[in-house]
C-alpha cells in the first residue's frame, strides 16, 4: 500500500443568512472549497483558519468567533498521493469579501448550484452535506445571528 503524506489545514465553512455558503477556487486548479490552508508548525488550527482568512478574503476574524464543527479527512484535491485533515469551522458573515492570494474565484453557492461544480473531496464528501444539515431552512446559526436590518 502507497504511504500518502498528510496535510493538516484549518478550513471555514462561511455561510450568509440568506443560507448560501462561500467557495473559493485557487489559481491554477479546477476544484471548488473551502476557504482555509495549511497549518504552520506549532499554529492552533483557529489562529490558522483567521490568518488565512486575511490573507486569502481580507476577511478579519477573532480566533474566538469561529464555530469549530470536527475535524474531517479526504483525499488533497490539488495533491495528488496526499490526504487533508481538516479542523473546519462554522463563521457566519454578512460583510463583502474579495479574491486575494492564490484565490482566483470565490462564488456563494446553495446546495443545489454547489453539486454542479467541481467540488474538491471534503467539500463534497463532508462538508457540503454538513452544510446542507445545518442550513438555515434547517435551523437558526447559534453562535452568529444576521444583523439587524
Amino acid at each position: 500500500m502507497p504511504h500518502t503524506q498528510t496535510i493538516f489545514i484549518a478550513a471555514a465553512l462561511i455561510t450568509r443568512a440568506d443560507g448560501r455558503a462561500l467557495l473559493v477556487r485557487k489559481r491554477g486548479t479546477s476544484a471548488f472549497m473551502q476557504a482555509g490552508g495549511k497549518l504552520e508548525p506549532a499554529e492552533a488550527a483557529a489562529d490558522a483558519l483567521c490568518r488565512e482568512l486575511s490573507e486569502e478574503l481580507g476577511l478579519i476574524v477573532d480566533p474566538s468567533e469561529p464555530e469549530h464543527l470536527g475535524r474531517f479527512s479526504a483525499p488533497a484535491a490539488n495533491e495528488p498521493g496526499c490526504t487533508v485533515v481538516a479542523e473546519v469551522f462554522h463563521l457566519q458573515i454578512e460583510t463583502p469579501i474579495q479574491a486575494a492570494a492564490e484565490i482566483e474565484e470565490i462564488t456563494w453557492v446553495d446546495p443545489q448550484e454547489a453539486v454542479a461544480l467541481p467540488l474538491a473531496p471534503l467539500t463534497r464528501d463532508h462538508l457540503l452535506p454538513l452544510w446542507i444539515s445545518r442550513s438555515p431552512t434547517a435551523s437558526t446559526p447559534r453562535h452568529h445571528p444576521a444583523p439587524d436590518r
